[in-house]
Protein backbone atom coordinates (compact mmCIF):
# COMPACT_ATOMS: atom_id res chain seq x y z
CA UNK A 1 0.00 0.00 0.00
CA UNK A 2 1.44 3.19 -1.01
CA UNK A 3 1.48 6.12 1.57
CA UNK A 4 -0.84 8.36 -0.40
CA UNK A 5 -3.55 5.90 -1.21
CA UNK A 6 -5.67 6.87 1.82
CA UNK A 7 -5.77 10.61 0.67
CA UNK A 8 -7.05 9.12 -3.06
CA UNK A 9 -9.86 7.78 -1.18
CA UNK A 10 -11.22 11.43 -1.36
CA UNK A 11 -9.56 12.88 -4.41
CA UNK A 12 -11.65 14.81 -6.62
CA UNK A 13 -14.62 13.69 -5.16
CA UNK A 14 -17.00 16.38 -4.15
CA UNK A 15 -16.46 18.14 -1.01
CA UNK A 16 -19.92 16.76 -0.01
CA UNK A 17 -18.72 13.48 -0.58
CA UNK A 18 -15.68 13.55 2.17
CA UNK A 19 -17.02 11.71 5.37
CA UNK A 20 -17.27 14.61 8.45
CA UNK A 21 -14.94 12.48 9.97
CA UNK A 22 -11.88 13.30 7.95
CA UNK A 23 -12.67 16.92 7.89
CA UNK A 24 -12.72 16.53 11.93
CA UNK A 25 -9.54 15.04 12.30
CA UNK A 26 -7.68 16.76 9.38
CA UNK A 27 -9.02 20.38 11.24
CA UNK A 28 -7.92 19.21 14.51
CA UNK A 29 -4.32 18.28 13.50
CA UNK A 30 -3.96 21.38 11.34
CA UNK A 31 -5.31 23.25 14.42
CA UNK A 32 -2.86 21.48 16.62
CA UNK A 33 0.47 22.42 14.17
CA UNK A 34 -0.10 25.58 14.02
CA UNK A 35 2.41 28.10 15.97
CA UNK A 36 2.11 31.60 16.87
CA UNK A 37 5.49 32.00 16.28
CA UNK A 38 6.20 30.01 12.72
CA UNK A 39 9.78 29.14 11.59
CA UNK A 40 8.13 27.51 8.59
CA UNK A 41 5.01 28.41 6.20
CA UNK A 42 3.17 26.15 4.52
CA UNK A 43 1.24 27.71 1.78
CA UNK A 44 -1.51 25.96 -0.13
CA UNK A 45 -2.65 27.92 -3.21
CA UNK A 46 -6.12 26.98 -4.76
CA UNK A 47 -8.20 27.91 -8.13
CA UNK A 48 -11.21 26.00 -8.22
CA UNK A 49 -9.80 22.97 -6.14
CA UNK A 50 -12.68 22.10 -4.16
CA UNK A 51 -12.26 18.25 -5.29
CA UNK A 52 -8.45 18.11 -4.69
CA UNK A 53 -8.26 20.29 -1.54
CA UNK A 54 -9.15 18.04 1.01
CA UNK A 55 -6.67 15.47 -0.13
CA UNK A 56 -3.70 17.86 0.41
CA UNK A 57 -4.86 18.85 3.79
CA UNK A 58 -5.21 15.58 4.90
CA UNK A 59 -1.84 14.94 3.89
CA UNK A 60 -0.29 18.20 5.69
CA UNK A 61 -2.28 16.91 8.47
CA UNK A 62 0.16 14.12 8.67
CA UNK A 63 2.99 15.64 8.57
CA UNK A 64 6.24 14.43 11.18
CA UNK A 65 7.62 17.87 12.16
CA UNK A 66 9.37 19.48 15.22
CA UNK A 67 9.33 22.72 12.80
CA UNK A 68 7.21 25.21 14.46
CA UNK A 69 4.90 26.26 11.60
CA UNK A 70 1.94 27.61 9.62
CA UNK A 71 -0.33 25.97 7.44
CA UNK A 72 -2.25 29.21 5.30
CA UNK A 73 -4.34 28.99 2.13
CA UNK A 74 -4.95 31.25 -1.22
CA UNK A 75 -8.36 31.16 -2.44
CA UNK A 76 -7.25 32.52 -6.11
CA UNK A 77 -10.54 33.62 -7.90
CA UNK A 78 -12.17 30.55 -7.21
CA UNK A 79 -16.12 29.79 -8.24
CA UNK A 80 -16.34 26.23 -6.60
CA UNK A 81 -16.70 25.55 -3.18
CA UNK A 82 -12.79 25.81 -2.27
CA UNK A 83 -13.02 28.40 -0.27
CA UNK A 84 -15.84 26.21 1.84
CA UNK A 85 -13.20 23.87 2.07
CA UNK A 86 -10.69 26.12 3.71
CA UNK A 87 -13.30 27.35 6.40
CA UNK A 88 -14.37 23.55 6.79
CA UNK A 89 -10.96 22.40 7.67
CA UNK A 90 -9.91 25.82 9.99
CA UNK A 91 -6.70 27.11 7.50
CA UNK A 92 -6.71 30.70 7.44
CA UNK A 93 -6.72 31.70 4.29
CA UNK A 94 -6.87 35.03 1.90
CA UNK A 95 -8.92 35.83 -1.12
CA UNK A 96 -6.72 36.81 -3.81
CA UNK A 97 -9.03 38.33 -6.93
CA UNK A 98 -6.23 38.62 -9.59
CA UNK A 99 -6.12 35.20 -11.33
CA UNK A 100 -2.69 33.68 -11.93
CA UNK A 101 -0.06 31.51 -10.02
CA UNK A 102 2.13 34.10 -9.73
CA UNK A 103 -0.36 36.39 -8.16
CA UNK A 104 -1.72 33.77 -5.73
CA UNK A 105 1.99 32.64 -4.40
CA UNK A 106 3.00 36.47 -4.12
CA UNK A 107 -0.15 36.52 -2.04
CA UNK A 108 0.78 34.16 0.30
CA UNK A 109 4.27 35.29 0.48
CA UNK A 110 3.29 38.40 1.71
CA UNK A 111 0.76 37.03 4.32
CA UNK A 112 3.39 34.32 5.54
CA UNK A 113 5.33 35.10 8.54
CA UNK A 114 7.89 31.96 8.69
CA UNK A 115 11.56 32.42 7.55
CA UNK A 116 11.14 29.39 5.25
CA UNK A 117 8.35 29.23 2.80
CA UNK A 118 6.86 26.39 1.38
CA UNK A 119 5.06 25.94 -1.72
CA UNK A 120 1.95 24.17 -2.21
CA UNK A 121 -0.23 22.89 -4.98
CA UNK A 122 -4.17 21.86 -3.92
CA UNK A 123 -3.92 19.27 -6.60
CA UNK A 124 -0.94 17.33 -4.91
CA UNK A 125 -0.30 15.16 -1.75
CA UNK A 126 2.88 15.37 0.38
CA UNK A 127 4.42 12.94 2.24
CA UNK A 128 4.71 12.83 5.95
CA UNK A 129 8.42 13.68 5.68
CA UNK A 130 8.67 16.11 3.19
CA UNK A 131 9.29 19.29 5.39
CA UNK A 132 11.96 17.87 7.42
CA UNK A 133 14.14 16.47 4.44
CA UNK A 134 13.79 19.64 2.57
CA UNK A 135 14.54 21.36 5.27
CA UNK A 136 17.30 19.17 5.75
CA UNK A 137 19.00 20.84 2.88
CA UNK A 138 17.57 24.62 2.79
CA UNK A 139 18.95 25.95 6.38
CA UNK A 140 22.61 24.39 5.15
CA UNK A 141 24.64 27.61 4.68
CA UNK A 142 25.09 29.18 1.23
CA UNK A 143 21.81 27.63 -0.04
CA UNK A 144 19.02 29.60 -1.29
CA UNK A 145 16.21 27.37 -2.38
CA UNK A 146 15.68 23.30 -2.70
CA UNK A 147 13.05 21.31 -4.99
CA UNK A 148 12.32 17.96 -5.16
CA UNK A 149 10.32 15.23 -7.89
CA UNK A 150 7.46 14.40 -8.12
CA UNK A 151 5.01 11.45 -9.11
CA UNK A 152 1.80 10.93 -10.67
CA UNK A 153 -0.70 8.78 -8.96
CA UNK A 154 -1.81 5.95 -11.01
CA UNK A 155 -5.36 5.18 -12.12
CA UNK A 156 -7.16 3.53 -14.85
CA UNK A 157 -5.51 5.02 -17.87
CA UNK A 158 -2.19 4.99 -16.23
CA UNK A 159 -0.44 2.17 -14.87
CA UNK A 160 2.32 1.81 -12.34
CA UNK A 161 4.72 0.32 -13.74
CA UNK A 162 3.87 2.65 -17.17
CA UNK A 163 3.93 5.72 -14.77
CA UNK A 164 7.77 4.22 -13.27
CA UNK A 165 9.51 3.79 -16.76
CA UNK A 166 8.08 7.52 -17.53
CA UNK A 167 9.38 8.83 -14.27
CA UNK A 168 12.49 6.95 -14.66
CA UNK A 169 13.27 9.05 -17.95
CA UNK A 170 11.93 12.26 -16.79
CA UNK A 171 14.03 12.17 -13.48
CA UNK A 172 17.18 10.64 -15.60
CA UNK A 173 17.30 14.05 -17.82
CA UNK A 174 15.92 16.60 -14.84
CA UNK A 175 19.40 15.23 -12.72
CA UNK A 176 21.75 16.09 -16.09
CA UNK A 177 20.16 19.18 -16.12
CA UNK A 178 20.01 20.02 -13.10
CA UNK A 179 23.69 20.83 -13.08
CA UNK A 180 23.84 23.78 -14.80
CA UNK A 181 20.33 24.61 -15.06
CA UNK A 182 18.62 23.71 -11.78
CA UNK A 183 16.43 26.39 -12.58
CA UNK A 184 14.60 24.77 -15.51
CA UNK A 185 13.82 21.45 -12.74
CA UNK A 186 11.28 23.68 -10.50
CA UNK A 187 8.13 22.49 -10.12
CA UNK A 188 6.06 25.23 -7.71
CA UNK A 189 4.13 22.15 -6.29
CA UNK A 190 7.90 20.67 -4.88
CA UNK A 191 9.77 24.40 -3.88
CA UNK A 192 10.88 25.52 -0.85
CA UNK A 193 13.21 28.75 0.08
CA UNK A 194 14.29 31.42 2.19
CA UNK A 195 11.67 34.43 2.46
CA UNK A 196 13.45 37.17 2.58
CA UNK A 197 15.46 36.39 -0.32
CA UNK A 198 12.38 35.61 -1.80
CA UNK A 199 10.68 38.96 -1.13
CA UNK A 200 13.72 40.61 -2.61
CA UNK A 201 13.65 39.41 -5.56
CA UNK A 202 9.78 39.05 -5.94
CA UNK A 203 7.27 36.56 -7.41
CA UNK A 204 6.05 37.29 -11.14
CA UNK A 205 2.62 38.39 -11.61
CA UNK A 206 3.04 39.51 -15.37
CA UNK A 207 3.55 36.05 -16.68
CA UNK A 208 0.43 33.43 -17.18
CA UNK A 209 3.03 30.12 -16.34
CA UNK A 210 6.85 30.14 -15.17
CA UNK A 211 6.88 31.91 -11.88
CA UNK A 212 8.15 29.22 -10.20
CA UNK A 213 11.56 29.02 -12.30
CA UNK A 214 11.67 32.60 -12.61
CA UNK A 215 11.78 32.78 -8.97
CA UNK A 216 14.32 30.28 -8.57
CA UNK A 217 16.79 31.73 -11.37
CA UNK A 218 16.57 35.05 -9.07
CA UNK A 219 17.24 33.30 -5.94
CA UNK A 220 20.70 32.29 -7.30
CA UNK A 221 22.13 35.24 -6.42
CA UNK A 222 21.92 34.27 -2.86
CA UNK A 223 23.27 30.39 -3.15
CA UNK A 224 22.46 27.51 -4.97
CA UNK A 225 19.53 25.32 -5.76
CA UNK A 226 19.68 22.10 -4.30
CA UNK A 227 18.05 19.30 -5.84
CA UNK A 228 16.40 16.82 -3.59
CA UNK A 229 16.54 13.03 -4.50
CA UNK A 230 15.06 11.39 -1.82
CA UNK A 231 11.99 9.33 -2.09
CA UNK A 232 10.30 10.19 1.13
CA UNK A 233 10.17 13.86 -0.29
CA UNK A 234 8.67 13.03 -3.85
CA UNK A 235 5.18 14.15 -3.50
CA UNK A 236 2.10 12.67 -5.60
CA UNK A 237 0.41 15.12 -7.54
CA UNK A 238 -2.61 14.72 -10.56
CA UNK A 239 -2.05 15.04 -14.49
CA UNK A 240 -2.93 18.85 -14.47
CA UNK A 241 0.37 19.29 -16.14
CA UNK A 242 -0.18 16.68 -18.95
CA UNK A 243 -2.45 18.07 -21.37
CA UNK A 244 -1.83 14.94 -23.99
CA UNK A 245 -4.26 11.96 -24.21
CA UNK A 246 -1.51 9.55 -23.17
CA UNK A 247 1.40 10.08 -20.44
CA UNK A 248 3.49 8.55 -23.57
CA UNK A 249 2.43 11.14 -25.70
CA UNK A 250 3.51 13.52 -23.12
CA UNK A 251 6.96 12.07 -22.79
CA UNK A 252 7.32 12.33 -26.83
CA UNK A 253 6.43 15.73 -27.38
CA UNK A 254 8.49 16.50 -24.31
CA UNK A 255 11.09 14.87 -25.87
CA UNK A 256 11.24 16.86 -28.93
CA UNK A 257 10.99 20.09 -27.31
CA UNK A 258 13.67 19.61 -25.55
CA UNK A 259 15.61 17.85 -28.29
CA UNK A 260 15.71 20.70 -30.72
CA UNK A 261 17.80 23.09 -27.75
CA UNK A 262 19.09 20.21 -26.14
CA UNK A 263 22.65 22.09 -25.70
CA UNK A 264 21.05 24.93 -23.52
CA UNK A 265 20.88 22.65 -20.23
CA UNK A 266 24.94 22.63 -19.96
CA UNK A 267 25.16 26.32 -19.99
CA UNK A 268 24.56 28.49 -17.75
CA UNK A 269 21.65 31.25 -17.89
CA UNK A 270 21.25 34.69 -15.59
CA UNK A 271 18.33 35.70 -17.98
CA UNK A 272 15.22 34.75 -19.75
CA UNK A 273 12.78 36.15 -22.66
CA UNK A 274 9.01 35.68 -21.69
CA UNK A 275 7.12 34.59 -24.97
CA UNK A 276 4.54 36.72 -26.24
CA UNK A 277 1.56 34.27 -25.46
CA UNK A 278 2.70 34.01 -21.43
CA UNK A 279 2.45 37.46 -20.93
CA UNK A 280 -0.66 38.77 -19.10
CA UNK A 281 -1.94 42.31 -20.32
CA UNK A 282 -3.91 43.85 -17.59
CA UNK A 283 -5.38 47.16 -18.56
Amino acid sequence: MAWYDKYLSIYGRPFDDVPETIVKQTRDRISAMQSDAPLVSIVVIAYNEATRLPACLWSLSDLKTDYPLEIIGVNNNSNDETEMVYEAFGVRYINEPNQSPGYARQCGLTNSRGKYHFFIDADTMYPPRYVDLMMEHLKRPGTACVGTFWSFYPDERHSRLSLLLFEAIRDMFLFVQHFKRPELCVRGMTFAFRADYAREVGIRTDIRRGEDGSLALGLKRYGRITFLRNRHARVVTGYGTLNESSIWQSLLNRIRTQGRGLTRIFYKKEHYEDSEENIINRR
